[in-house]
């Protein structure tokens, strides 16, 4: 049976992985779009600044977000001065730091998705008429939900997980940024607090194991699809 802080950092954990994938997933399929079809000037330095946070420690991301959206850096002092938004040591900063650490996943299963889609349906639609925003909405959006939605789940997954980048930029504040992994850090860290960490290890393994399960179920159809 799972304690009142074991509860409230599942809750936290939960929220702030699904809003982090739900923020990413149009700034996600905006980038896929650009690195899968665009030709521009810069689309490599684009593609590697997307991908950083896969080969960067996370302690390095969350000292990054630190520094520049912390109260003393640039945008955040920004964000605080003009708007009253403050991200360091608050949830929503959890978000941001889940969302980027996340944010490669999406986009790279939402690129995937993209190049795999017949242009000739495209060309069809804009044959008849279609302007290139109706068919993108209307026919290509509708062809890579399928990768949207599977790196929508990777995220998630990635983003409850996520521990690095989220301590050191928020910290583990009870109620506001202890998510799972900063609980069970924390008891791991506490004499006879094993069973808690414990339970909050086995809970959030089977969570990211049904979140990667659905993925593979959701790649898989859409391979048969196609074929």
């Amino acid at each position: 049976m799972l304690t009142l802080e074991e509860m409230e950092a599942l809750r936290l954990s939960l929220g702030v992985a699904f809003v982090a994938t739900l923020v990413s997933i149009p700034l996600a399929i905006a980038t896929a779009f650009a690195l899968s079809r665009g030709r521009f000037a810069g689309r490599a330095l684009l593609d590697s600044a997307v991908h950083l946070p896969l080969v960067l420690p996370p302690v390095v991301t969350g000292y990054l977000l630190l520094m520049t959206f912390g109260r003393r850096g640039p945008v955040g002092q920004l964000l605080e001065s003009h708007f009253g938004i403050v991200l360091s040591f608050r949830w929503t900063g959890a978000v941001l730091a889940a969302a980027i650490m996340g944010f490669p996943l999406l986009v790279r299963s939402v690129r995937l998705s993209l190049e795999a889609v017949d242009r000739r349906y495209e060309q069809a639609a804009g044959s008849l008429g279609a302007n290139p925003t109706w068919v993108f909405l209307t026919v290509t959006l509708p062809l890579t939900l399928p990768g949207v939605l599977a790196g929508a789940i990777l995220a998630f997954a990635k983003a409850l997980g996520e521990f690095g980048a989220t301590i050191t930029f928020v910290s583990a504040i009870p109620g506001e940024t202890k998510t799972i992994p900063a609980a069970i850090y924390g008891y791991v860290q506490t004499p006879g607090a094993d069973g808690n960490a414990m339970r909050l290890a086995a809970l959030s393994a089977l969570v990211s194991i049904a979140a990667l399960a659905a993925s593979e179920t959701m790649t898989r159809r859409y391979a048969q699809q196609e074929n």
